[in-house]
């Protein structure tokens, strides 16, 4: 398969729908052979098998990061001072914004197009009479994996999809287990109390693994800490934000992201100066986090009802009371209510475009929603994320682009004058 074939296939696995567990993906790493020794991955057994071994002793660091949100900003953070420390890294994070390969990243740079044809051709051959026949994020999870050995990292840095317990990252033994905070998301998987949702998180500390936590609700806390006594993996929660140096990345929250990647990076024994610190945090890059687009165009994928208060207080702090015509698409399953309650604080007008996701939530239903949520707030509804950002343009004053990162990369996207992720696989 060329480049193209191969994400068409990748994308029609998505019918096979989400399935956690790590049977599946244990059984393609294996059928892969990934060097379990080197990368510390495998079955269950030889998971167990290495999980005694202190950091100090494991070749490869293997960062492990879970959360609600943040998870990506302290991943790109990571990442971005372990390079400026010449350290050789592989990054795996999820979803794309715009391109595929923007998942799988070696030192800053995405995996190239005949990588990913290549690796899903041999996955697709490996596993074409499988049944349960592996999803969509295992599959690439196993690509990322793949592509890493080949290029010989030595830090691999890896977001969950969802979750954690059941997540196919967590068919790896990490050297480290970072929680950002936990909030309501995904609850149709991960329950509907934080407790429950905490549980699924936590379900990423290994057995005597280090465990690096932000702060946390009460009810998280308690269950991060009993899971931690229960595998005898020593914990830190950090609790004060980084204000050594500046960071490239805006808001308030990010300092507490840096304190906690910083952490990380110390739980594991990784050699960074204070030089590489400072250049790795004020060079990191990670689009659809309160980009600027330009003077008047604000980009963030607050996805979440978390994510939108935190989205809020940031405006606050770059513009004041200043507001802004408030781009806004979101998907099925999310509370759409408490996030346009979030947002309705910082915005004067909803404009709700039809986007390309088949998982969206239609612009007619988001509008009775505002209309319940926010009596009288002005909304209006466009076809296209291209029109709907051409009348804002037309209309003056600042424009927040948000609600979910499908809507964010469609947007960077049509900014940018490029394919989105959907015309990718179909040139």
């Amino acid at each position: 398969m060329n480049y193209r074939e191969a994400l068409a296939w990748l994308y029609a696995t998505q019918r096979f729908g989400i399935k956690l567990g790590l049977e599946n993906i244990e059984r393609l790493l294996h059928s892969l052979s990934i060097d379990f020794a080197r990368l510390n991955l495998g079955s269950a057994r030889a998971s167990r098998a290495v999980s005694g071994a202190s950091p100090e002793t494991i070749p490869f660091r293997i960062i492990h990061v879970a959360g609600t949100n943040g998870k990506g900003s302290v991943c790109a953070m990571i990442d971005a001072v372990a390079r400026a420390a010449g350290h050789r890294t592989g990054l795996f994070t999820s979803p794309h914004l715009i391109s595929f390969r923007e998942r799988i990243r070696v030192n800053g740079r995405e995996i190239s197009e005949d990588e990913v044809a290549y690796g899903l051709s041999k996955i697709r051959v490996r596993i074409r009479d499988w049944d349960p026949h592996p999803t969509f994020f295992e599959i690439t999870t196993a690509l990322a994996l793949q592509h890493f050995q080949k290029t010989r990292c030595e830090i691999l840095l890896l977001e969950t999809g969802m979750g954690g317990r059941l997540d196919a990252t967590n068919a790896v033994q990490s050297s480290v287990s970072v929680i950002t905070p936990i909030d309501f998301d995904h609850e149709k998987w991960l329950g509907h109390s934080i407790a429950e949702i905490a549980k699924e998180k936590a379900g990423i500390v290994k057995p005597r693994t280090p465990v690096v936590s932000a702060p946390q609700r009460p009810e998280a806390e308690a269950i991060i800490r009993q899971r931690a006594e229960e595998c005898d993996a020593p914990l830190q929660f950090v609790n004060e934000p980084w204000t050594k140096t500046k960071i490239a990345l805006h808001g308030e929250h990010q300092k507490m992201n840096a304190a906690v990647a910083i952490a990380a990076i110390k739980a594991v024994t990784i050699q960074v100066s204070d030089d590489a610190v400072a250049s790795g945090l004020w060079s990191v890059e990670w689009p659809a986090r309160f980009q600027a687009w330009n003077d008047r165009i604000v980009i963030d994928g607050a996805h979440n009802p978390a994510g939108a208060r935190i989205l809020a207080q940031t405006w606050r702090e770059q513009f004041g009371n200043e507001r802004a015509t408030i781009l806004l698409a979101l998907l099925r399953d999310k509370n759409a209510a408490e996030i346009v309650q979030a947002l309705s604080a910082i915005g004067t007008k909803f404009v709700l475009p039809q986007i390309r996701s088949e998982r969206a939530l239609p612009p007619n239903e988001l509008a009775q929603i505002i209309s319940s949520a926010t009596p009288s707030f002005p909304y209006s509804t466009t076809p296209s994320v291209a029109e709907a950002i051409s009348s804002a343009q037309r209309t003056g004053g600042r424009i927040l682009i948000t609600g979910s990162l499908h809507f964010a990369g469609e947007a960077l996207a049509f900014l940018r004058g490029e394919p989105n992720a959907l015309e990718e696989c179909a040139q």
